[in-house]
């Protein structure tokens, strides 16, 4: 499917930018099978893995499925960046989390919504954390600035 945000482009690994939210492209992808150009199988291929992920270590979002609308969505968590597997790690708590969003290395958090019932998921949002990109350097205290 071509209107996934990382499809064929591999992952992100170093902070680029800010936060990036992908729910219009989720509401392309929705508004495509609804209008029947999409099939449920198209739709609805989330790894075994991450399924399992959203049954285990999953935090409810609170919204109903858009394809099944039975199942409740889950929010998957995976970081990626220096000295992590190449795979990413996949958050289980809030703890951790901000553990790793501390990090000097700059990381990347990336959300997936997933039905653990029909396995839909879709990027939800990356978000740039861990060390910051350097900025402009400060003035010294008290020295007039020149104009």
């Amino acid at each position: 499917m071509g209107m996934r945000p990382v499809a064929g482009q591999g992952v992100m690994t170093s902070p680029v930018g800010g936060r990036v939210e992908y729910r219009l492209a989720r509401n392309a992808v929705v508004a495509e099978f609804r209008r029947g150009r999409l099939s449920r199988l198209d739709v609805c291929d989330a790894h075994p893995e991450l399924v399992r992920a959203a049954r285990h270590v999953g935090t409810p979002s609170g919204e109903t499925c858009p394809i099944c609308d039975e199942g409740d969505l889950v929010e998957v968590t995976f970081v990626f960046g220096a000295r992590l597997p190449a795979n990413g790690r996949c958050v289980t708590s809030p703890r951790e989390l901000e553990r790793l969003r501390r990090r000097k290395d700059p990381v990347v958090v990336y959300v997936v919504e997933v039905c653990p019932d029909c396995a839909w998921n879709h990027l939800v949002r990356m978000d740039p954390s861990g060390a910051t990109l350097p900025g402009p350097p400060a003035r010294a205290a008290g020295r007039p600035t020149a104009r």
